[in-house]
C-alpha cells in the first residue's frame, strides 16, 4: 500500500546534512504548492524551500492545463530555487525535474516496469504518464527565483485517471511509500541541479534517458501543423531535434506523441 502523504521527519532524515533543501514542509491539502512557494518568493524567501501536499485543489500543469490531485491518491511537491545560472538557461529546470523523477522511479520500480522520459518532461511507466511538471519564474524584490512543481500519481485507480493515457504507481505495481518517492525525487533533483549549476546544461544526462531520441514521433506546436519525423537529440538548450521531411528542426515547446504509443 502506498501511503498518500510523506512523513516530514522521516523525509528529512533521508536527506544528507549537507542537502540544499530546507525548510521542508508537508501539508495535507493546499490550493497549489507552486502558488504557495511563489508567494514565499515574493516575500523574499531564499532558494531551497520545499512544500509537499497530499492534495491540490487548484493545481496547474504545463500549457495552462489543469492537473488533477485528488486527496489520498497523489503527491504534489514544489521546490523554490535561486539559480546562479543566467535565466536564459532556466528552460532546463523542467527537463531537470523530469530527469530527477524518472531516475528516482527507476530505482524504485518493480522488475519489468519500463520507466521512460518523453520530451520535454513527461515520465512514463510502461507508456502511461505518471507525472506532471510545471516550472515558473518569479520576479521578486529580492531577485529572480524559480519554482518547480511536480505531481506524481500514487494510488489512482483506472476509474480515477484524468485521461486514458495516464497511470499511477499503484497500477504499475510499485510497493513504496510517499516518503520513498519524495525523498528519491529530492535526492536526484539535487544531484542533477548541482551539475546544471556548474555546466549550464544537462544535455548528456538527458540524452541518455530520453526515449524520444531515436524514436519515430509527431510533434504539435500551437498554431502550426503537426510535424512527423524521428527524434535525433537535444541541443545545449534542451530543444528537441527532429529529423523531418524539411530537414533537422529544433523545438523549444510542443506536444510529442511517440509513434509506438499513438
Amino acid at each position: 500500500m502506498i501511503a498518500a502523504l510523506p512523513d516530514a521527519d522521516a523525509l528529512r532524515s533521508r536527506l544528507p546534512s549537507t542537502t540544499m533543501w530546507g525548510p521542508i514542509d508537508v501539508v495535507a491539502t493546499t490550493g497549489s504548492t507552486n502558488a504557495d512557494l511563489s508567494s514565499a518568493a515574493h516575500d523574499g524567501a531564499p532558494g531551497g524551500r520545499v512544500l509537499v501536499a497530499g492534495e491540490q485543489t487548484a493545481g496547474r500543469g504545463r500549457l495552462a492545463r489543469t492537473w488533477a490531485s485528488p486527496a489520498g491518491a497523489s503527491v504534489s511537491m514544489s521546490v523554490l530555487l535561486q539559480p546562479k545560472q543566467d535565466w536564459s538557461r532556466w528552460g532546463w529546470l523542467s527537463l531537470l525535474a523530469g530527469l530527477a523523477v524518472s531516475s528516482s522511479l527507476e530505482a524504485l520500480a518493480p522488475e519489468g516496469v519500463r520507466v521512460a522520459l518523453k520530451w520535454p518532461n513527461d515520465v512514463l511507466l510502461d507508456g502511461g504518464k505518471v507525472c506532471g511538471i510545471l516550472s515558473e519564474r518569479v520576479e521578486s524584490a529580492a531577485g529572480l527565483r524559480a519554482v518547480v512543481g511536480i505531481g506524481i500519481n500514487l494510488t489512482l485507480t483506472r476509474d480515477q485517471l484524468p485521461v486514458p493515457t495516464a497511470t499511477s504507481l499503484a497500477l504499475a505495481g510499485f510497493d513504496v511509500t510517499a516518503t520513498d518517492v519524495v525523498a528519491g525525487v529530492l535526492t536526484e533533483f539535487e544531484r542533477y541541479y548541482r551539475v546544471w549549476e556548474a555546466e549550464g546544461t544537462l544535455r548528456d544526462d538527458y540524452v541518455a534517458r530520453c526515449a524520444s531520441i531515436g524514436t519515430p514521433l509527431t510533434i504539435s506546436v500551437a498554431g502550426e501543423p503537426p510535424r512527423s519525423g524521428v527524434g535525433r537529440g537535444v541541443d545545449v538548450d534542451g530543444r528537441l531535434e527532429v529529423e523531418t521531411a524539411a530537414g533537422l528542426e529544433r523545438f523549444a515547446v510542443g506536444d510529442v506523441i511517440h509513434a509506438r504509443l499513438a
